[in-house]
């Protein structure tokens, strides 16, 4: 069995992944330190000579989305509640990899739910994206499983999801677009037949309160 190098910590009623597994590691250590060669660079040398390592458990840590369950990050801290107006959690920081690339996006995620019996802890919705966006991703599936994760877990009467983000491939490489942004959104229930009730969150989100 593989030797963990850090324990997983217990968090809420789910596992929190802290942890590398040794023989994946090494194992795509062997293949960071080929590609090295592959484009010109010399992974004897000085600087290099961790490298391969160093990227291996980067990429498990920019991945362990895959090992956690956003449903159960939610039902950790539900509650039997009688409110039924909207909740809205907006300007969440996000980063993910474009499973496209294998580069960067990173933006904000804005997301509102109107509670149907029950409400959530305010910090498990942060965790939610979390959990979806650390995994090879694009953004309108990215989208679209939180609002499901949502709907599903909590059973609300509506779900809005918004996501602006930027894209390294974009800026980087390809059309080297600097200042563009790519918008997602993605609603349920209220938010997606009641116009009032879009226009409502879309304005919110829009505020500048503090």
């Amino acid at each position: 069995m593989a030797k963990k190098t850090a324990k997983p910590v217990r968090e809420s009623g789910y596992t929190k992944v802290n942890s590398y597994d040794d023989d994946v590691i090494k194992r795509m250590a062997g293949h960071y330190r080929e590609v090295l060669k592959d484009i010109g660079e010399d992974p004897d040398r000085e600087g290099l000579l961790k490298t391969p390592e160093r990227v291996a458990k980067s990429m498990q840590y920019l991945t362990h989305g895959y090992q956690l369950d956003p449903t159960e990050i939610l039902r950790s801290a539900m509650f039997t509640e009688d409110y039924s107006q909207m909740v809205i959690i907006k300007d969440i920081e996000l980063y993910s990899l474009c499973e496209h690339h294998l580069i960067p996006f990173f933006g904000k995620a804005h997301i509102a739910y109107i509670p149907n019996g029950h409400i959530v802890g305010l910090s498990k919705i942060p965790r939610v994206v979390d959990a979806f966006a650390a995994r090879l991703q694009v953004q309108e599936r990215l989208t679209d499983e939180i609002r499901d994760c949502i709907q599903n877990t909590l059973n609300p009467l509506g779900v809005a999801v918004v996501i602006e983000a930027k894209h390294l491939c974009m800026l980087m490489r390809g059309v080297q677009k600097q200042n563009s942004v790519a918008t997602t959104s993605s609603f349920t229930g209220q938010f997606l037949h009641d116009d009032k009730t879009r226009s409502e969150f879309i304005k919110l989100i829009s505020a500048k309160l503090f």
